[in-house]
Order: C-alpha cells, then structure tokens, then sequence
C-alpha cells in the first residue's frame, strides 16, 4: 500500500513513530513485526486494507482492543488493520440500543452508556476490546441475568473478504459472528441491546487459605441456586504475604437491599476482607484493570468445569500451592443464569450448561521467568484434566491448534465451516481461532 492511497487513516511502516507502539497487544510475549499497519478510521480504509493484502498475497490481521492472550491481532510481514481510531459510541434510550465502532474499548461502551443507567453485558476489565469480546462470546458481570455479548448482539457493520462493506447483515451471519470470531470479516460496528443496570453492589470477599476448601463448597452450594442477579468469580492467588489467598469478587445487579440475605452464607465463613458496596457499574468495570497492566507477558489455559467435587476442589488446591511467586492465578468464573439458558444452537456459542469458566493464568514482567510460569500453567491445567469438560472458552485459547479450535465450537463446528465457506472461501481471515472452509 502506498503513501498516496485513498485512505482517511493513516499507514505505518517499520521505522515510522507509533509504529512500535501500534504493534503492542496486551500480551508482552507477542513480538510481531507487519509489514504495514493501516490506522483505519473508517469502513473503507478496511476494504482498502483487505483487498490490498488479497493483492499482493500478504497476511492479514485485525487489531481492535489487542486484548487476546494468543495475540492474534499482529500478524508477522503482513498487514496489520487497526480500528483503535474507531472507537465512537453512540447510544438511543428510547430504543435502549448502543452502536459501538469496531475498535472501541469496554470502558468507551460503558461510558457511554452509564449516562442513561443503561448498560450491555461485556466482560470484567474496562480496557477489553468489544470486538474480540463479542465475537467469542462475551462473559461478565451482567451474564447471569442478561446473557453473554454476544446473546446482546442484534445487528453489525462489517467488511467481508472481498472488501464489501455491509450496513447490515442476515441472520445466518448474525448467528455466527454471535461467538463465531473473526472468521468472516471485519466487523466495523456493533448494535447492542441495552439494559436498565445504573448502581450495582458489587466487591470482593477474602478469605484464609485455611478455609478455602470450605469456602470453596459454600460459594458452590450458593451460585448453584443463587437469583440471576448474582455474578461471582473465584480467585486463587498469591497474596501480599506471598501466601496463597482465596478471593471472591460478585456483582448483584438487583435492589441493593436484596443482596445481603444473598451473600449471607459467604459472610458466615467470616471473610477478612469485604469490599461489596454499591457503585456505579461502570466504576466496578475499572477495578480489576491496575491487576493486568499492559506489557506482561501472559499464558493462559482454560476449559469448562462442571461440577466442583471434593476432588476437584483438593486438586485445585494443589496446584494453587505451587503457583510460582507473582501475579499468577486461577480462576472460576461463573456462567449461569440467563447465559446458560439459551439453546446450544441459538448462537454460535455452545456452551450453555451452568459451570465454572476455568482459567489458569499466568502472567510476569520479567522473560528469565518465563519457563517457569508456563512450565506450572501446563502442569496445573494436565493436574485438573480429569474434572474438565472438552469445550473451552475460545476467548481464553492461546495457540493450541485446531482440535481446541473445534472443542471452542463443539456441534456448532460444521455450520460455521459452512458459513465461513460462503463469505470466505479462500481463508483470508485466519489470524484468529481458525474456522477452516
């Protein structure tokens, strides 16, 4: 692409100021080098993109948030498409509907949406992207009362690989790009649902590694019939003391009054840290940003669990035991409620029985740490195999390959094969968990 295309964006080389900074994800362990990076500022800086990467026989790749672990928003010699400049948000309160560009962060949709006390289901950190978030399904905080993202998804703007621009797309594109991925195109904006969500009492509770085994079985007991209003995730981390701590972070979108008869059976367990307050929901959104700063290097595996057994729950705390020093974890985030009731076809996301999102998380700054912390993330994850479902959340999945790649899209595999065959035959989308047509 030359200096003198028709672009409203701009184009980065290598050499160029901003380029480095361009080419950094959230992830310090990705190191890519494209050949170009086009800044796109609208639709058709896209389709310019895409047609001249299909020209001239170059990778492609598409940032929006740069948020995901396997770094699949840089591509190595190819051209790199950046919709960090597109990240305007409009909002309808009438009609309770968002329109969010492609490359808009969580904290730019809640922003602007907080205004009205209205909110969509997205994830747990205000500096996610909504692209990647969305289209791979999108777990948070309002998922147990109002479905994931991806469920809230209700039309899209995209370029496919041809370079046409879509104002809209049918419903058997919308099915797909509902946790779908990347595969079918570049989606320019998003129209989401909206919800009535303003104030939540949301925090965290604490609690002794002694009494973790115990906590672990109570907070079990209670999500297993808790109202949909209750969103919680389990950490297991080291704590300031360098010992292992328990930590359970909640959301209640509900009447605030109605959340301590709720968490009641936590707080008989006498945690040594209570942070729930009620706060603006955006706010709550920021909180566990300054825990995953930009330039760490992460690694990540992560599969369904189902049922918290004694077992599972002794091995779980094995292997937190031998977590290495640092900001590692392991987490348990719950998918209920209203998520969990959509049919596994409905949407290209499938996996909709109520359980834990499990995720080992390894995350440092320093590179001579590296083996280290991979070395105890790949033992924890082959530790728990025996009480994991196959399926796995693909916005969680590194480079694992294609059998992952299925496990992410389980009975709904063959119908996005067919789907990805219809708008993108020759695989011009592939930098992302690669459905093959």
């Amino acid at each position: 692409m030359t200096r003198t295309d028709a672009l409203t964006g701009t184009v980065l080389w290598p050499g160029d100021a901003g380029y480095d900074r361009a080419r950094t994800v959230f992830n310090g362990m990705i190191d890519r080098r494209p050949a170009a990076i086009v800044r796109c500022r609208e639709p058709g800086d896209v389709a310019r993109g895409v047609l001249h990467a299909r020209e001239h026989g170059l990778a492609l790749s598409v940032r929006g948030g740069g948020h995901n672990v396997a770094g699949t928003a840089v591509c190595e010699g190819g051209l790199m498409l950046d919709l960090s400049p597109m990240r305007s948000v409009e909002v309808d309160p009438a009609a309770r509907r968002a329109r969010a560009r492609g490359g808009a962060l969580l904290g730019d949709l809640d922003g602007a949406t907080r205004a009205f006390g209205l909110a969509t289901p997205l994830g747990v950190m205000s500096g996610t992207g909504i692209a990647g978030l969305t289209l791979g399904g999108g777990l948070g905080w309002l998922a147990g009362k109002y479905g994931l993202s991806c469920d809230n998804l209700i039309d899209a703007e995209m370029v496919t690989a041809d370079g046409t621009v879509f104002e809209g797309v049918d419903d058997d594109l919308l099915w797909g790009l509902r946790g779908g991925g990347g595969n079918f195109g570049v989606v320019t904006t998003f129209t989401y649902r909206l919800h009535p969500v303003d104030t939540v009492t949301a925090g965290a509770l604490g609690f002794p590694w002694e009494a973790a085994g115990e906590v672990l079985r109570a907070h079990d007991d209670l999500v297993a019939g808790a109202p949909d209003e209750l969103a919680t995730a389990v950490s297991l981390a080291r704590g300031p003391s360098g010992r292992p701590v328990l930590t359970i972070a909640l959301c209640w979108c509900g009447a605030p009054e109605a959340a301590g008869p709720v968490l009641r059976p936590l707080r008989r367990l006498r945690p040594d840290l209570d942070t729930v307050a009620e706060q603006p929901f955006a706010d709550w959104q920021r909180v566990p940003d300054a825990g995953y700063p930009p330039g760490r290097r992460h690694y990540w595996r992560s599969a369904y669990l189902r049922h918290l057994t004694d077992a599972a729950i002794g091995t779980l705390l094995q292997v937190a035991e031998a977590m290495p020093p640092g900001d590692s974890g392991i987490g348990l985030q719950g998918l209920r409620g209203a998520a969990a009731r959509v049919a596994p076809r409905a949407t290209a996301f499938p996996h909709r029985a109520p359980q834990y999102d499990f995720l080992v998380l390894a995350q440092w700054p320093d590179p001579a740490d590296t083996p280290r912390n991979i070395a105890w993330a790949r033992a924890a994850s082959e530790a728990m195999r025996p009480h994991l479902e196959a399926g796995v959340y693909v916005n969680n999945l590194g480079s694992e390959g294609p059998d992952r790649v299925r496990a992410a899209y389980g009975d709904n595999h063959a119908r996005l094969v067919g789907l990805k065959r219809r708008l993108d035959p020759d695989n011009v989308f592939r930098a992302n968990q690669n459905v093959v047509p």
